[in-house]
C-alpha cells in the first residue's frame, strides 16, 4: 500500500519543470512521471511535436499522467508574460551551458528548470542574454554527444530538488 504521507521537507520546493518545444512524447511523459514524484508543475512550450494526447505520452508516464499537474503556453513570450519569473529563478539546461556544471548553483525553491527540444537544445530566443543563467550536465566520455532528454531533465531535477528532499 503506497505512502501518502508528505515527508518532512517536501512541499518546501514549488520548483518547475520547463520543457521548451519538445518533439519526443516519451521523453515528455517520462519527465511529467518524474513531475508527479516530486510534486513540481511541468509547463511545455508550444510547438510541441507530437500531440500531448498521444498514447506515448501517456505509456511513459503510466497511469501517472492524469496526476501531473501541467500547464501548456502557446510561446516563449506568452510563458514569459504570464509567469513574470526573476532571473534568479532561471536555470537554463544546454550540453555546454556557460554558466558551469548543474552541481554548481543554489536552486531556489521557486527555481525554474528550463529544456530545450531534443535535437537542437533551446531556442536563441530563450538564451539570449542567459549564457551565466545556462548550466550543464558533466559528461566524461567524449564519444556521447547527448544524453537523453528524459534522463538528463531527470539528473538536473534532482540535483536542483536536492537540499528539499529529506
Amino acid at each position: 500500500m503506497p505512502d501518502d504521507t508528505v515527508r518532512p521537507g517536501m512541499r518546501d520546493a514549488n520548483m518547475k519543470v520547463v520543457l521548451v518545444h519538445p518533439e519526443i512524447p516519451g521523453n515528455t511523459g517520462t519527465i511529467g512521471r518524474t513531475c508527479v514524484a516530486l510534486d513540481l508543475e511541468l509547463i511545455l512550450i508550444h510547438p510541441l511535436g507530437f500531440d500531448i494526447g498521444e498514447k506515448s505520452v501517456r505509456r511513459a508516464g503510466l497511469d501517472y499522467w492524469k496526476y501531473v499537474r501541467l500547464t501548456e503556453y502557446q510561446s516563449w513570450q506568452a510563458f514569459m508574460a504570464d509567469r513574470a519569473p526573476r532571473d534568479d529563478q532561471l536555470f537554463l539546461f544546454e550540453n555546454d551551458g556557460e554558466g558551469g556544471s548543474v552541481y554548481e548553483p543554489a536552486y531556489p525553491p521557486d527555481a525554474y528548470l528550463i529544456f530545450g527540444k531534443e535535437t537542437k537544445g533551446l531556442p536563441p530566443e530563450v538564451l539570449t542574454g542567459r549564457a551565466k543563467r545556462t548550466f550543464r550536465l558533466p559528461m566524461r566520455s567524449p564519444h556521447i554527444r547527448s544524453l537523453n532528454l528524459a534522463n538528463a531533465a531527470t539528473a538536473v531535477i534532482y540535483q536542483a530538488m536536492r537540499s528539499y528532499l529529506a
